[in-house]
């Protein structure tokens, strides 16, 4: 079993930086990916970014400003969101994919609130 804990979340203003990391524990040899999820109010829950073996992809909205991250060390992702606009205001979930006997185990953080308001 796998546990994710976000963090970083809070009420911000136009342009402001936030860091968002998403500390694993458990048992756990090698991610196959790990990445960022967002629901805004009333929306359905979109992938931000994502990595997986060295490459990353990004939604076209925050293409720019947002970049995932790793420490496999320390078993922890990161989005560091610069120039944040009100269009971000979500919540975003961690996501990791473990790889065990050929068979992907998905996991998913409770969800940090990011709020943009001008």
């Amino acid at each position: 079993q796998v546990q994710l804990v976000e963090s970083g979340g809070g009420l911000v203003q136009p342009g402001a930086s936030l860091r968002l990391p998403c500390a694993a524990s458990g048992t756990i040899l090698s991610f196959y990916s790990m990445g960022w999820y967002r629901q805004a109010p009333g929306k359905q829950r979109e992938l931000a970014a994502v990595t997986s073996g060295g490459y990353t992809n990004y939604d076209d909205s925050v293409k720019g400003r947002l970049t995932i991250s790793s420490d496999n060390a320390k078993n922890t992702v990161y989005l560091q969101m610069n120039g944040l606009k009100p269009e971000d205001t979500a919540v975003y979930y961690c996501n990791v994919v473990l790889l065990i006997q050929r068979i992907a185990h998905e996991y998913w953080g409770q969800g940090t609130q990011v709020t943009v308001y001008s």
